[in-house]
């Protein structure tokens, strides 16, 4: 099994809401916010190669809305969703399988792109299958008021109609080391991967652990829905990473692309900061 980090760019959030009851005069030491109160975070995606299988987990934030849409996020960086596939050497013809952690616009908004032609959509990667959980799926088609912005009929409804959706209730097995768990603190049904290649596990942690700078357990996104559970959620899989010595991939940390814990008396903490490629090579 190969593993490949899949940078599609970043954007900005307000600091205040992606770290929520922590104070500024806490987080913003660890990540520091600009001017406006601004984060920056990237959109880090991972490619998972395995036999013929080419599994690609989440897809940015897309390219097909709007200018004032996008003004709203402040895009940045120099890398897209297409140009980091192609620099390692892949088309979206190759992708077998789209796996999305969760049908938020800035994990989701790549799986579809207007075609110029008919002024509609189309898939982006046209010949895979596109994983999402069930409980997530009925959530984001039937929106609560408070999530209904992030959850876009035209990143969900053409993968839909194009007969390429595959729903899983819970728990499952999607190839031989690649096990999924569903946590709901975030939003309900968010799929997360743990990747078993040789001797180490890869958890693609999305946003249960945003940025290496939540691992502290009252560092919780204001944009959870459930923040309590969030918490419990977060204590136990945080637990077991520690002593399971799991390798947690960022998929919003602009400056931390991977890190391990490990237990202090004074709670979990991050014990060593690393790319992708270094972790693997311990």
């Amino acid at each position: 099994m190969q593993l490949y980090p899949v940078h599609t760019g970043n954007l900005k959030l307000d600091g205040g809401a992606m770290f929520g009851v922590v104070p500024k005069s806490i987080w913003n030491k660890a990540y520091p916010a600009d001017e406006n109160n601004l984060i920056n975070l990237a959109m880090r995606c991972l490619l998972v190669l395995d036999g013929d299988r080419r599994i690609l987990i989440d897809n940015g934030i897309g390219d097909k809305q709007d200018e004032k849409f996008f003004g709203h996020y402040h895009l940045n960086g120099d890398y897209s969703l297409l140009g980091s596939l192609l620099a390692a050497g892949f088309t979206p013809a190759d992708i077998t399988d789209v796996f999305l952690t969760h049908l938020h616009f800035d994990h989701c908004g790549g799986t579809v792109i207007n075609n110029p032609a008919t002024g509609g959509f189309e898939l982006t990667f046209p010949d895979a299958t596109h994983w999402v959980s069930k409980p997530q799926w009925d959530w984001a088609t039937q929106p609560n008021r408070r999530e209904k912005a992030s959850f876009l009929y035209e990143n969900m409804i053409p993968v839909y109609e194009s007969g390429k959706l595959q729903l899983f209730d819970g728990p499952f097995e999607l190839i031989p080391g690649f096990e999924v768990r569903l946590y709901d603190g975030h939003t309900v049904g968010q799929a997360i991967p743990f990747i078993t290649t040789g001797k180490h596990t890869v958890v693609f942690v999305a946003d249960t652990t945003p940025t290496a700078a939540h691992v502290p357990l009252p560092y919780i996104m204001s944009y959870d829905t459930q923040p309590l559970i969030s918490l419990t959620e977060k204590e136990v899989f945080l637990s077991e990473a520690a002593e399971k010595n799991f390798i947690l991939f960022f998929e919003h940390d602009a400056y931390c692309e991977c890190c391990t814990l490990e237990v202090t008396e004074k709670g979990i903490k991050v014990k060593e900061t690393m790319t992708l490629k270094e972790a693997l090579e311990q």
